[in-house]
């Protein structure tokens, strides 16, 4: 067994702890927002994290109603720009703490007046040590270079946050039954490994979500870029139908993640459209309905809010990475060139 694997399958005892753990810093952390009045949030984010930012983005502006931005951390660094950051709560994510381009926005913003907070899997690390807040992934050691286990402890620690800032009983009580569905997901493991084999030879595909699981589109692009060496592309399936659908012939690799939800019917619009095209489609959901639309379907066996989706619809996507990746002949814990921690500025 990867590493990779062992940490996707630690993810229900990691569920459980991040919600007991943090949930009373979540809370003080939205009173902290109340208090201030904040009106505008900025996010600063790379990589894993950042995808962990486009979902704050949806949720904060679905169920708080404030506008957020994710940032550009290099406006701080390269640019040494002075942004009037008053009045906002500026938000750093970065599994390790030492993303220095992330750990600079939030020290500008602190010195411009902003409320800061951040999360992060290391305590004590440089980003907390310019954060008012610190929420912790509680995820333990991850060994593996491709994040897992953290990036859906991330979301989870979003979730809780917007749940006490919104005061949404369904999002905090949503959160407590995750390592139970998380744990029924797991099994599917097993369709996943065989099923891969059919695509070992893919060089590129298109990985396709709308709304909330934009999120999961991107995640489990990058999975498979950095563990299996192949370009796969994540987008928006409205931005998909405005140009890039065109790359679409017989046999074109595709990857829909559909969960059930307001965006769910414009994902069968587009597995129709990529059925009649001839495209290979690997659809990730729960309904019958889209799944025979499906040249593989993967059906996931748990209902789950919209709000909650992408910390669930994510892990299949973690396990198709890596078991393509071996089924690559590659070696998913260790992808050539890259390291744990990723200094940029």
């Amino acid at each position: 067994m990867t590493l990779m694997l062992e940490e996707i399958h630690q993810q229900p005892q990691v569920f459980a702890h991040v919600v007991k753990r943090e949930s009373a810093k979540a809370l003080a952390l939205a009173e902290a927002i109340r208090a201030r009045q904040i009106r505008q949030v900025v996010i600063a984010a790379r990589g894993t994290s950042d995808h962990a930012a486009t979902y704050a983005k949806y949720l904060i502006e679905i169920y708080c109603g404030i506008p957020v931005s994710l940032a550009a951390p290099s406006v701080y660094t390269l640019y040494s720009a002075k942004v009037d950051l008053s009045g906002c709560l500026v938000l750093g994510i970065s599994q390790s703490g030492q993303a220095l381009d992330v750990v600079q926005t939030l020290q500008s913003a602190q010195e411009a007046g902003a409320l800061t907070a951040c999360i992060t899997n290391v305590e004590d690390s440089a980003l907390t040590k310019v954060s008012d807040f610190s929420l912790y992934c509680s995820a333990g050691e991850e060994k593996a270079v491709a994040a897992t286990k953290t990036y859906t402890a991330s979301l989870i620690l979003v979730a809780l946050l917007v749940g006490h800032w919104a005061g949404d009983v369904e999002i905090l009580e949503g959160l407590k039954k995750l390592p139970e569905q998380v744990s029924r997901i797991l099994p599917i493991a097993e369709t996943i490994e065989r099923v891969v084999e059919r695509y070992r030879y893919i060089q590129e595909c298109a990985v396709l979500a709308r709304g909330l699981n934009q999120a999961t589109a991107l995640e489990a692009a990058l999975k498979m870029t950095e563990t299996s060496y192949l370009m796969a592309k994540a987008y928006s399936m409205a931005d998909f139908l405005h140009g890039p659908i065109a790359i679409v012939s017989e046999g074109f690799p595709c990857f829909l993640y559909a969960p059930d939800g307001r965006a769910h019917a414009s994902m069968v619009e587009l597995a129709q459209k990529l059925k009649t095209r001839g495209a290979e489609r690997v659809i990730f959901a729960r309904s019958a309905g889209i799944l025979e639309l499906a040249t593989r379907p993967i059906a996931i066996p748990v209902e789950v809010s919209e709000s909650l989706s992408p910390i669930l619809y994510i892990v299949p996507g973690q396990l198709w990475a890596n078991y393509l990746s071996v089924a690559r002949g590659q070696n998913p814990d260790a992808p050539r060139g890259l390291s744990k921690v990723t200094l940029t500025r």
